[in-house]
């Protein structure tokens, strides 16, 4: 579990996180959601210690990540895994050296046990078989899988995911999603998702908070979002003419 307490962030004059405070549940999707500029990547980089918090806690099952000494947060991004928007797939290293980089890094383990490790990711993310392709042989949604495969490789207790369908056809995006959900699910992951894809929402949203003007303005389930009375959330969901039609039906 990870847990935000009144975090605030300013750059220069401008203060783009104001008192946010939020619980991301293990073993469950955790999706932060709103427009553009609203604040919600930048509260994800104050999470994993990309950008230092004004004020406020960060907690780690507990512990206050920004009031850790450097080996105990290295400790804890050991334990994290990283899905980029673009993959960040290195494009000199095969799909088996991209995967194995995590483990290069982090682990002791012997050639072979990252042999087994790096298999059984790829397996997961039915890239099977696939160790030697490089990552310009791969079409959108294989790249994210094999970035997930990467971000999974060392069994990380927590995961984020930065927009996870970026760039990809409704049919792929729904295949990453149920890959994300499925490994939360089975490995009891605190997993936290960036998104503004209103399928990811309906599909995975299990504990979900919207971001607007840099301020946890509401917070919920995909069940719960279809009926919200919050101007800005409905105003936010409904934005395209489709889902008003939708709303309509509903």
């Amino acid at each position: 579990m990870i847990e935000i307490r009144n975090i605030n962030k300013t750059f220069g004059d401008r203060q783009v996180v104001k008192n946010v405070s939020f619980t991301f549940k293990q073993g469950k999707t955790n999706l932060i959601i709103g427009e553009s500029g609203c604040g919600k990547t930048t509260i994800l980089k104050l999470m994993v210690g990309l950008h230092k918090v004004d004020s406020g806690e960060v907690l780690y099952d507990g512990k206050n990540f920004p009031k850790l000494n450097g080996n105990e947060q290295q400790d804890i991004r050991k334990k994290i895994g990283m899905l980029f928007q673009g993959g960040a797939l290195f494009d000199s290293q095969t799909l088996e050296e991209n995967v194995s980089f995590p483990l290069d890094m982090f682990t002791e383990l012997s050639k072979e046990e990252k042999q087994e490790r790096v298999n059984f990711c790829l397996q997961r993310v039915k890239l099977e078989g696939k160790n030697k392709l490089y990552p310009a042989e791969l079409s959108g949604g294989m790249k994210k899988r094999a970035a997930l495969a990467r971000a999974i490789a060392n069994s990380p207790r927590y995961l984020f995911c930065d927009e996870p369908n970026s760039g990809l056809d409704p049919k792929t995006s729904i295949i990453i999603d149920t890959l994300i959900k499925d490994l939360t699910e089975e490995f009891n992951i605190t997993t936290v998702i960036i998104t503004h894809d209103m399928n990811s929402v309906m599909e995975i949203g299990e504990n979900i908070m919207f971001v607007y003007q840099g301020k946890n303005w509401w917070t919920g389930d995909k069940t719960e979002i279809l009926d919200t009375e919050n101007k800005e959330l409905f105003d936010f969901v409904f934005a395209s003419e489709f889902m008003k039609t939708f709303f309509k039906k509903h």
